[in-house]
């Protein structure tokens, strides 16, 4: 089976680093800062998007100006990893699924440079064969191109999709894929109210998940 992962609100929470980076380049830029529940509620489309929310909150619609700050969120990136973690029991189920012999990738709107810069701080990157991040050229999720991209990468065949919110609900329906949605990260609506073919909140219940499809 080839388990395929989003990134952030999905293995880990990367939100109070997320917070960090968008407040340095607020006040870089002469404006208030954001609390983390209002930056958390940013995340999810990319790094453009995490921008463009910023501005509106402030009233704020500069074209030129989103670019900039977009370039200037990018190059804190790759640094931005030191109040990230990983879920709990993240690490012990990747080791549980990589043991059954299913191939692990992750899926993200995040920059693949950050996204695997994370992944290596956190000792989790020998766990994946592929990293697709939000710059590859493709659409962003909820667009299902990366994920169909991503399995037709990893060859192909029987495919599950692992993520936390409304974009990757969005995504995995359009990709065909099932969904089994981790309820503990960065989804606005109700789990229930989104099309998901299992819940869980812990990730010592997501093998068994896996070994039921």
């Amino acid at each position: 089976m080839i388990v395929v992962f989003d990134l952030d609100g999905t293995l880990i929470d990367s939100a109070p680093d997320i917070h960090a980076t968008a407040n340095a380049v607020l006040t870089a830029e002469g404006l208030g800062r954001f609390d983390l529940a209002r930056v958390r509620s940013f995340i999810g489309h990319g790094v453009p998007h995490l921008v463009d929310s910023m501005l509106a909150a402030h009233g704020i619609s500069d074209p030129v100006r989103a670019e900039r700050m977009t370039a200037h969120v990018i190059s804190r990136y790759e640094d931005a990893v030191l109040l990230t973690r990983p879920y709990p029991n993240v690490t012990a189920t990747l080791d549980i699924l990589r043991e059954a012999g299913h191939r692990l990738a992750v899926c993200t709107n995040k920059p693949a440079a950050p996204a695997r810069a994370v992944l290596r701080h956190l000792a989790l990157d020998e766990y994946f064969e592929l990293v697709l991040g939000g710059d590859s050229g493709l659409p962003r999720k909820p667009d299902p191109a990366p994920l169909i991209e991503v399995v037709r990468q990893m060859g192909g065949g029987p495919a599950v999709y692992v993520g936390d919110s409304e974009v990757d609900a969005e995504t995995a329906e359009a990709a065909g894929l099932p969904l089994l949605l981790f309820t503990e990260g960065y989804r606005k609506a109700s789990a229930d109210s989104l099309p998901h073919d299992a819940l869980f909140s812990d990730f010592a219940d997501l093998p068994a998940l896996i070994a039921a499809r």
